[in-house]
Parts: structure tokens; C-alpha cells; sequence
């Protein structure tokens, strides 16, 4: 009966993280969007707020990194379950960082928009990654909901699009600056912005990594699992 009620407790207390960092998620999602908006119509006040709900994205990584540091010495989980706290935790790093991203995205375009974005459309130069990365982002956070591995694993190469995105992004703006001495500024600060947006996507493929690692077992960082499973579904 002992055990049953810790199994019950630990089930309760994990539901209660999990929930938690949904709504952390959630709350770096619509940070991420209001970010990108910022960057597009420059105002400067939605900026600031996109700006302060860093600090309580802040304060979610802390109460919940403690939350997990308690569950693990009250339940000592092992096997599956502490898989499961253990990916909890590198997620929960992941959200911040995208929060953090997202705050360097709307510090950007404060400067950017107070200077003047000079002769590029700064704003169609970054919106198809920008798309790319939050459609990762939201299908991350949904596959991490559900646990759907198969979602996670799906979303892994849409990563690879991102960041060859920015590679074409990171020319084009080297050439503007050539070209035109003009456009330095701006095109640095698009650089900048469109940087923050690869690395959510980065970090929202984390998430879907963890998923993976969670539900099936396996640590794909750093391999090209995605690829491998693709060829296997295709033979």
C-alpha cells in the first residue's frame, strides 16, 4: 500500500511539472509571435512587454527546476521515470532559452525601428524563417503534450530548412552591405534577429529530440536518427 501511494504521489507531482511546462511553453510561443510582430510594425511598447515576459519565463525555469530537484530526492525515480524528469529539466532549459531569444528579437527591433530600417525590407527578409521556426516551435510543444514520437521525429528535418534558410538569409544581407554602405546598420540588425529565430528552431528541435528520448529511450543528439528512420519507412 506504501508503495502504491508514492507511485500515485510521484504520478501526481510529475502531472503537476508537466502542466507547468505546457504553460511555460505556451507562454514562449506567444513571446516568440508578439517578438516577430515587434519586428514588423515596431511598436516599441509591445516590444517592452515581450521584454518583460522574459522575467517570468525567468521565474518558471527556477520554481520548476526546483520542483524537479525535490521530486527527484522525495521519489528517487528510476528507469523510465527518472528518463522522463531528467528530459523535463533539458526542456524546460530550452524554453528559457527560446524566451531569451525572443527578447533579443524585440531589443532588435527597438533599435532597428528608432534608427530607421533603411533601404531593405527587413521585414520580408526574415518572415519565411520566422514562419518555419514557429510552426516548429508549436509542433514541438504539441508533440511533447502528447508524446507522440513519430511527430517529434517528423519534426527534426524541418530544422535542416531553418537553418539553411539563414545561410541564404546571412548572404543576401553580406551582399546588401556590399553593395550599398547604407544598409549596414539595418542589414546587421536583421542578421541579428534572423540568428534569434535560428536558434529557436534549434532549440525547438531539442524538444522534439527529448520527446523521442522520453517515450522511446534513445539520445539522438548529434545523429542522424531522423534520416535513418526516413530510409527505413521508405524500404
Amino acid at each position: 500500500m506504501s508503495g502504491e501511494h508514492s507511485s500515485k504521489q510521484y504520478d501526481t507531482d510529475l502531472e503537476t511539472i508537466r502542466s507547468k511546462v505546457l504553460l511555460m511553453g505556451g507562454l514562449v510561443e506567444r513571446q516568440f509571435q508578439e517578438a516577430i510582430n515587434v519586428f514588423r510594425n515596431g511598436n516599441l511598447d509591445a516590444a517592452e512587454r515581450v521584454i518583460k515576459d522574459d522575467d517570468q519565463v525567468n521565474r518558471l525555469e527556477i520554481e520548476l527546476d526546483d520542483a524537479c530537484s525535490h521530486l527527484i530526492v522525495r521519489r528517487q525515480p528510476t528507469a523510465n521515470d527518472l528518463r522522463t524528469v531528467m528530459a523535463t529539466i533539458k526542456v524546460i532549459t530550452d524554453l528559457e532559452r527560446i524566451g531569451d531569444e525572443a527578447a533579443k528579437i524585440a531589443r532588435t527591433a527597438i533599435h532597428l525601428h528608432k534608427r530607421g530600417a533603411g533601404t531593405i525590407d527587413h521585414t520580408e527578409t526574415v518572415r519565411v524563417i520566422a514562419v518555419g521556426a514557429a510552426d516548429l516551435l508549436h509542433d514541438a510543444l504539441d508533440a511533447l503534450a502528447r508524446l507522440d514520437e513519430k511527430q517529434a521525429m517528423k519534426l527534426i528535418a524541418q530544422d535542416e530548412v531553418i537553418d539553411r534558410d539563414f545561410r541564404s538569409i546571412m548572404r543576401n544581407l553580406i551582399t546588401f552591405m556590399m553593395e550599398d554602405p547604407r544598409t549596414i546598420s539595418a542589414s546587421m540588425d536583421t542578421l541579428w534577429v534572423a540568428k534569434a529565430v535560428e536558434r529557436i528552431g534549434d532549440h525547438a528541435k531539442n524538444i522534439a529530440e527529448y520527446v523521442i528520448y522520453i517515450v522511446e529511450g534513445k539520445d539522438i543528439r548529434h545523429t542522424d536518427y531522423a534520416t535513418s528512420q526516413r530510409d527505413d519507412d521508405e524500404a
